[in-house]
């Protein structure tokens, strides 16, 4: 009979040698560097993002901004100063993008977070309570399912603000617009976030810690906020992530039908639209916020997949 000698791990731990810990967050980061679609993804989306939140130093570096108009320079090829050229009222078409992507991205994340705060708390008071609750909050939102999207937001998109009593101020602002869309889309987004969540919560309220937690007297928001909560992170980020590409697809539809994100604001969706009547004269102001609505779509599915992943590893077993 021999005995292992642990001088080994000793003398590894007196020279100062240490084995890296292997830390949940570092696990998930290993899984998702593996996902390289993903990661392209990331560096793309992180990319776009600094640049259009640097549009303003676009905008002093070529003298111009978003709103200038030149029509001498009507439908200019690319030059040092317009490096994608001028549209057909001579706007730069460079910091017409930048601006577009602001306010195609601030919708597609504002209203993905909205979406995921109003799915959260539906489906954790569903999943936890259960019973008649959970009956009554999920025939509600197969009934949201059930609606016809599309005209119901081109309808609410449509309401005259100021017959609601919003002040004229406010109502004819360039940004209410903006707010509006946010509002309008996050009212049926949140669906897909509720579902994931209840599922999520009718598991977790079953375990041993739960039923702990509620013996030794805490409050069922207690147990909700910590217990139940922290264990559906991982189905809501991947949820959010990918609802910001259709959503920002949802923007595009409605500025495309004159409903949506209104001018002088330019968005990817509404650039869209006034270069429909020049698809064949001037191809290349339908092409770029064409291919910007594309590839940032593109983007965050290849970042969905990856997050689901990264935090999920039965997902990657199961692909397999």
């Amino acid at each position: 009979m021999t005995v292992q000698d642990p001088a080994p791990s000793l003398e590894a731990e007196q020279s100062g040698i240490t084995q890296p810990a292997h830390t949940p967050f570092s696990m998930v980061l290993r899984r998702f560097l593996r996902h390289r679609a993903a990661v392209v993804s990331a560096v793309f989306l992180a990319s776009l993002v600094l640049v259009c939140v640097a549009a303003p130093l676009f905008e002093a570096w070529l003298g111009t901004t978003f709103a200038d108009q030149d029509l001498f320079g009507r439908y200019a090829p690319p030059s040092p100063g317009h490096p994608l050229g001028q549209d057909e009222i001579g706007r730069d078409v460079l910091i017409r993008l930048l601006y577009g992507g602001r306010v195609s991205l601030l919708v597609g994340v504002a209203a993905a977070l909205c979406a995921a705060v109003i799915g959260s708390l539906v489906g954790l008071l569903a999943g936890f309570y259960g019973g008649r609750l959970d009956a009554l909050l999920m025939r509600f939102t197969d009934g949201v399912i059930a609606l016809p999207i599309l005209p119901f937001l081109i309808i609410l998109s449509a309401i005259d603000l100021k017959k609601l009593g919003v002040p004229q101020t406010i109502a004819l602002s360039d940004e209410v617009s903006l707010y509006r869309i946010v509002i309008v889309v996050s009212l049926f987004g949140w669906t897909t976030v509720a579902r994931l969540v209840r599922g999520g919560a009718l598991s977790v309220r079953q375990r041993e810690y739960v039923r702990a937690a509620l013996a030794l007297g805490a409050s069922n928001a207690r147990i909700m906020r910590v217990h139940v909560l922290p264990n559906v992170v991982s189905p809501i980020v991947v949820a959010v992530t990918l609802s910001i590409g259709h959503l920002i697809l949802v923007e595009s539809t409605l500025s495309y039908l004159g409903v949506g994100i209104q001018l002088p604001l330019p968005s990817w969706g509404n650039m869209l639209v006034n270069a429909q009547d020049l698809i064949y004269s001037a191809p290349a102001l339908a092409i770029y916020p064409g291919l910007m609505i594309f590839l940032t779509v593109i983007a965050f599915n290849f970042l969905g997949d990856g997050l689901q992943d990264a935090l999920d590893p039965r997902a990657t077993s199961q692909k397999r």
